[in-house]
């Protein structure tokens, strides 16, 4: 199953951290909105979109997965990946879906967005450096 909607991810109150040099990430998301090419822009909540509490960001792996809490096994590959400037900038294309990610290093801030024809999500949330499998 696509990740691409799992990019919004959910709003839940995590707080960010520094993710400096960190190869896997922890993210979720604190806001959520979507757009129409009609020019409505609203919030949404995760679920409308089902999106799951979490992502797990692999740097190294080049892949945006659900947790095992999630209950959901969901991947999606990252294409295009950059280290520039404190900045970590993700983006990939899957099922006709666009999508890119701005992660600041020093503080761990997200922001994301998803596009596909006649809808554009918009997500700010926080990451963490992803604590070690168990």
């Amino acid at each position: 199953m696509s990740l691409l909607l799992l990019v919004p991810l959910a709003i839940v109150a995590v707080r960010a951290d520094d993710v400096t040099g960190a190869d896997k990430l922890l993210c979720a998301s604190a806001q959520l909105s979507a757009c129409f090419d009609d020019g409505e822009c609203m919030p949404l909540p995760p679920s409308a979109v089902k999106v799951p509490p979490f992502i797990l960001v692999d740097l190294a792996g080049k892949k945006l997965s659900t947790t095992p809490a999630s209950g959901e096994d969901r991947t999606s590959p990252i294409r295009n990946m950059e280290r520039a400037d404190g900045r970590i900038i993700l983006q990939g294309v899957e099922r006709g879906r666009a999508f890119s990610l701005l992660i600041d290093e020093a503080s761990g801030a997200l922001t994301a967005a998803v596009a596909r024809d006649g809808v554009g999500v918009v997500v700010f949330g926080n990451c963490t450096p992803a604590p070690a499998a168990r």
